[in-house]
Order: structure tokens, then C-alpha cells, then sequence
């Protein structure tokens, strides 16, 4: 990473009773008489040294990442053991922890804009980190528990180690959705797997290619445009107004939708029409007073910007009053592959704007099919 780069914020969250009850054979964690039982043989959680084994991997890198956790035994401890010294503290461990404290810490760490939430634990914590996650957050987990139902873990610590590095390098990484499952812990000790489904979260995963994409086991750019648009499309909401930036893959929407499009322009769309064909930053100032917005735009080709070339029209004022959170991007995977920059480049001519769409983001890439990758106002270098 080149000197000055911004650093992958990385959220560490470690349940320090996790797994504790397996060497005990009590079946599950939950529950502090479970980890007294196992206490009283002697028996301690191996969360710590499982983090330690994940991040370890990185050790040329860790400089890359600037951590972001809980003092103690939910975190800051598997840091120093890295001698990682310098992390931010945003949740004080108790002395016993109990689950509240892992969605107390999950808001925190989501409110210190992390790119990443690593959790370390079981499908218990799993829950627990659902109960208090944003929708768009990205959570991996690192293996630790009894019972592992859920699909939100990687399959190894060193996995995550591979995953991290792809995000640090930029490449591209499916946004996937991991279902968290959890059994009855009572009824598993009288010998009856019961498990039950809770909620989904994003997940950073191995790149794929949807099969329909595919031509000759490479993407097919005209056949994934057509998914993107088609997958667009079905989830576009009534009387919400749409700013629909420049570009072929933006175009592709629209002519799905059967509206004319302004190839190298923004046109205003609501409800299936068009309100107004190739507008200026103040026109779309204006469209933000009339009603919930969303802007749609494209990854540049080659350049990687999605804010800064071509489409001045969102303006620092018209994003802001749009919101970050209603910026839909859509690319195919060859485009993102394909571009000089290891990052989505963010050029508002705002720097608190930019540094605010700094980090890691989805991007529509097929049918169902997504990624993420991360943003950022400079390369990240090799």
C-alpha cells in the first residue's frame, strides 16, 4: 500500500466465553453455569489464540489496517498478542460479559464507520451481532463456537486471512448473504438438533460468476448488463425518484424500462416516466425537495471513478441531500477487473464528502449478484 493510502478499518469482536463448553462436552457456550462447568475442569476459551492464528497471516500487512475494537478480552487482547499497538477502544469490557455486550459493541464499532465487522465466536454471537447490525454492513466471522449452523463464518481462521488480503489489494470479493442459524442448546443435550433460522447478513465471500453470465468460462459484458438491469429493475420502488447518471450500464436500465435515455447525461425518472431528460446539478437540487430520491450511477472504465468524471451533475449538494445510503452503483465484474486502480475512486471536490464515501461498498454486478469493493480518493498501490 502506498504511503498515505487510506487504511481498511477493520472492527474486532471477540466473545471471550466462546467455545468454551465444547472440550467439556456440554454441548454449547451459552450461559455462565455452562462456563463455570467448564471452568471448574479447567478448561478455557481458545477465542484469543483463534483470532491470533486469522490475523497472524497478515502480519506484513496488519500496518494496512487501522483496527478499531473493545478493551480487554473482546478484543484489544488478541491485538497486543499481534503487538498491534495502536487500536481504537470504543466499548470498555465488563468483567463478565454477557451477549448484550456484543450488540452494545457492534453499534459502536458500526458507529466508528468501519469497512469491516470481524466477529470471533459461534452462532450464538452470530445472533447477537444480527440483533444489532446494519443492513449494509459487511460481518465475517471467525470460528470459534461449539455449534456453527450459520453461514457467516469462514471455514478456517486462515480464511479470513485470504479474504482480508483480497480486500486490502483491492480485488473484487462477492457480496454474498450468510444465513445465521442457532439450535436449542437444552434440547441438543437430550440428543434433538433443533435449529432454527434468524436473519441474514452480508458477507464477503469468493468471487463468482453467475452461470447465465458466463460465455466460454468467461462474463458475457452484454449478458451481465442485461442482468443488471433486469435485477435493477425488479427492485425499484414506487414514487421514488431516480437520478440516472451517464454510461452503457445505465442505459441498459432504461432501455429495460423502455424510457429514453441521455447516454452522457443524468435524466430524472419516477414511476416508470421521465420527468426531466439530461438535467444540471441545480435541476436535480431541485428534484431532492420533491419527494425520496435515489442516484444510480457506473463505475468509469479503466478511470474507476463513480463520482468525478463524467457526472458532475451530483454535486457535493445534490449527494448530500440525496443521502449515502440511496447511491445504487452498478458495473459489471469485467469493468471492475478491468480498471487501472485498485479502488473506486470518489471525487466529489468535497474531501469531508469524500472521506465520508470512503470504505467498502456494494455494487450490482448481475442477476442477484453483487460485490464489494472498496472506495477511496487515491490507489492503494501494490
Amino acid at each position: 500500500m502506498q504511503r498515505g493510502a487510506q487504511k481498511l478499518r477493520i472492527g474486532l469482536l471477540m466473545n471471550p466465553c466462546a467455545g468454551i463448553g465444547g472440550p467439556a462436552g456440554l454441548k454449547g457456550s451459552d450461559g455462565a453455569e455452562v462456563q463455570t462447568l467448564a471452568r471448574k475442569q479447567g478448561i478455557e476459551s481458545q477465542v484469543c489464540r483463534r483470532v491470533v492464528m486469522a490475523l497472524a497471516a497478515l502480519q506484513h500487512q496488519l500496518g494496512d489496517i487501522a483496527f478499531v475494537t473493545c478493551s480487554g478480552a473482546m478484543g484489544e487482547q488478541a491485538l497486543l498478542a499481534l503487538e498491534v499497538r495502536e487500536s481504537e477502544i470504543v466499548y470498555v469490557t465488563p468483567a463478565e460479559t454477557q451477549g448484550h455486550d456484543t450488540k452494545r459493541a457492534t453499534r459502536a464499532l458500526q458507529d466508528a464507520k468501519i469497512d469491516v465487522l470481524l466477529f470471533a465466536g459461534g452462532d450464538g454471537t452470530a445472533r447477537d451481532v444480527l440483533d444489532a447490525a446494519n443492513a449494509d454492513q459487511s460481518i465475517l466471522g471467525i470460528p470459534c463456537g461449539v455449534k456453527m449452523h450459520s453461514g457467516v463464518f469462514a471455514n478456517h481462521p486462515l480464511a479470513v486471512a485470504e479474504i482480508l488480503r483480497d480486500l486490502l489489494a483491492g480485488r473484487l470479493l462477492s457480496a454474498a448473504v450468510g444465513e445465521v442459524r442457532d439450535i436449542d442448546e437444552v434440547a441438543f443435550r437430550q440428543g434433538r438438533v433443533m435449529a432454527k433460522f434468524y436473519g441474514e447478513l452480508q458477507i464477503p465471500a469468493a468471487l463468482s460468476y453467475i452461470q447465465s453470465t458466463k460465455v466460454g468460462g468467461r462474463e458475457s459484458e452484454g449478458l451481465a448488463q442485461q442482468e443488471i438491469a433486469a435485477d435493477f429493475v425488479e427492485s425499484m420502488l414506487p414514487n421514488i425518484i431516480y437520478f440516472m447518471g451517464s454510461g452503457q450500464t445505465v442505459a441498459g436500465i432504461m432501455a429495460t424500462l423502455g424510457l429514453p435515455n441521455t447516454l452522457l447525461g443524468v435524466d430524472v425518472i419516477c414511476n416508470d416516466a421521465v420527468l426531466q431528460h439530461d438535467v444540471t446539478s441545480l435541476d436535480l437540487q431541485h428534484w431532492t425537495t420533491q419527494g425520496r430520491c435515489r442516484i444510480v450511477v457506473t463505475v468509469i472504465g479503466g478511470q474507476g471513478h463513480v463520482f468525478g468524471r463524467g457526472n458532475q451533475q451530483f454535486s457535493p449538494e445534490v449527494i448530500r441531500a440525496v443521502g449515502l445510503a440511496a447511491i445504487d452503483v452498478v458495473a459489471t465484474k469485467t469493468k471492475l477487473e478491468a480498471l487501472s486502480s485498485a479502488l473506486v475512486i470518489v471525487d466529489t471536490g468535497d474531501q469531508d464528502l469524500d472521506e465520508a464515501l470512503s470504505g467498502v461498498h456494494r455494487i450490482r454486478t448481475g442477476y442477484n449478484d453483487a460485490v464489494l469493493m472498496r472506495w477511496g480518493t487515491q490507489d492503494l498501490g501494490d
